[in-house]
């Protein structure tokens, strides 16, 4: 008796309350749209039917992949970091046994008080290659040095590497941090709580894992759906709302998992790119290459993921809650139609994502003379089609998949009227 118009019941008018942000189906970022009410014993039975399996899943993969006898130790590289200030600049010539980029070109002169190791408190000066990539240095920089571990006041047993970023990226990290707080209150606690969840699964078990010769692919499988089952369920609360979300994710993910498996199979591609080769020398052991690749895809095609499946499902339910007489049909078409404007820029979102990541790649393939289809099809150039494309295909399949299971569940939910919502 309805049509694809979505008829509203008129309710009587009462005097307007503050609704905090329980706004319609909002498009955009706001997830929080009030507290969802309890599902019913038959809807908690279907979801926990559903999401068990995936839940063990994930759970026994990391019992089963964790690294318990340790990871391997880094066969070269063993130089130690150092810390120290830039006192003075100047160039000069490059002596023998000073590793440089040619023998016959000036070499940078630097002076460094340094501020910790062996030669703590003293001054050192070392030399290092003027080219047209190395960096410049100026008086007061704070930079990072390799020690070798040799005479701790010769300046040859130090090279500067990189410079000290501590400070800036702490400050960054307390800007981000106050904003969510100040947009997301409590909600934005338990996001910034979920975040850190997420970092400790990524630096304690995903990294170990691979780097103890597990199955990057696999590894990459489980510490994602662990961190999808913290994250949504820390931040989103335990919900039926949220539970469709993660069963959404959790369905986008495989499909991510197999299509980049059987397409980077397809395009021979190996994985192996100049990190990559530098990550194997440094460890002096093979490495699954290639499903580093696909470990990479499924982890950076999470949070987009996470994104889009709670928004629709809060679209499906603020849906429901708008109009109670909307069918599963009619909620399904409705969020359907909201759904392809979300997936459309959030598809832009993760090809300029990855087209970013890759830019330099991009720029020397387009100062070559190869062909289009040469420049496409190099292993640099594939692996990143084949991310962009494989996560965007997850992402739109996570789209009527959500909305799907949203709509069967939240129409067999209790009716209640958007009026009867507190702040």
């Amino acid at each position: 008796m309805h049509d694809d118009t979505m008829p509203i019941p008129r309710i009587k008018a009462e005097p307007e309350k503050p609704t905090g942000h329980g706004h319609g189906h909002g498009h955009g970022h706001g997830h929080g749209h009030g507290p969802a009410e309890p599902a019913s014993k038959k809807v908690r039975r279907l979801l926990t039917a559903l999401l068990l399996p995936f839940a063990l899943a994930s759970v026994a993969g990391v019992i089963l992949l964790y690294p318990f006898g340790g990871t391997p130790s880094p066969k070269v590289g063993q130089q130690e970091p150092v810390s120290g200030d830039v006192t003075a600049v100047s160039q000069g010539s490059c002596e023998d046994g000073v590793q440089v980029g040619s023998a016959d070109g000036p070499c940078l002169l630097i002076s460094v008080k340094m501020s910790d190791g062996a030669a703590s408190g003293k001054e050192i000066t070392t030399r290092a290659p003027i080219e047209p990539s190395s960096p410049r240095f100026a008086v007061g920089d704070k930079v990072v040095m390799a020690y070798s571990g040799a005479d701790a006041t010769n300046g040859d047993s130090y090279k500067v590497v990189d410079f000290q970023r501590g400070m800036p990226l702490a400050v960054l990290a307390g800007l981000f941090a106050l904003a969510i707080l100040v947009l997301g209150r409590y909600q934005g606690v338990a996001a910034l709580i979920a975040l850190g969840l997420s970092f400790v699964v990524l630096l304690m078990f995903v990294l170990p894992a691979i780097l103890a010769g597990e199955s990057p692919l696999l590894v990459a499988v489980a510490g994602a759906g662990l961190i999808m089952f913290v994250a949504l369920y820390l931040t989103h609360g335990l919900s039926a709302r949220t539970s469709t979300a993660v069963l959404g994710t959790m369905i986008s993910l495989v499909l991510i998992g197999g299509l980049g498996a059987l397409f980077s199979a397809l395009t021979k591609l190996t994985g192996l790119d100049e990190d990559t080769g530098l990550l194997l020398g440094t460890l002096g052991q093979s490495l699954d290459t290639r499903g580093l690749l696909l470990a990479g895809l499924i982890i950076g095609a999470l949070g987009v993921l996470d994104d889009v499946t709670v928004t629709q499902a809060s679209v499906v339910w603020e849906l429901r809650r708008a109009n109670p007489l909307l069918s599963w049909r009619e909620l399904y078409a409705a969020g359907l139609r909201i759904g392809r404007d979300h997936v459309s820029s959030a598809v832009n979102t993760l090809a300029m994502a990855y087209a970013g990541a890759a830019l330099p790649i991009l720029l020397y393939s387009y100062l070559s003379d190869a062909g289009l289809g040469t420049i496409l099809g190099s292993q640099s150039i594939a692996q990143e089609i084949v991310r962009t494309l494989v996560g965007s295909i997850g992402l739109i399949a996570c789209v009527p998949v959500t909305t799907l299971v949203a709509a069967l569940v939240a129409s067999r939910e209790p009716a209640i009227p958007a009026t009867s919502r507190t702040s």
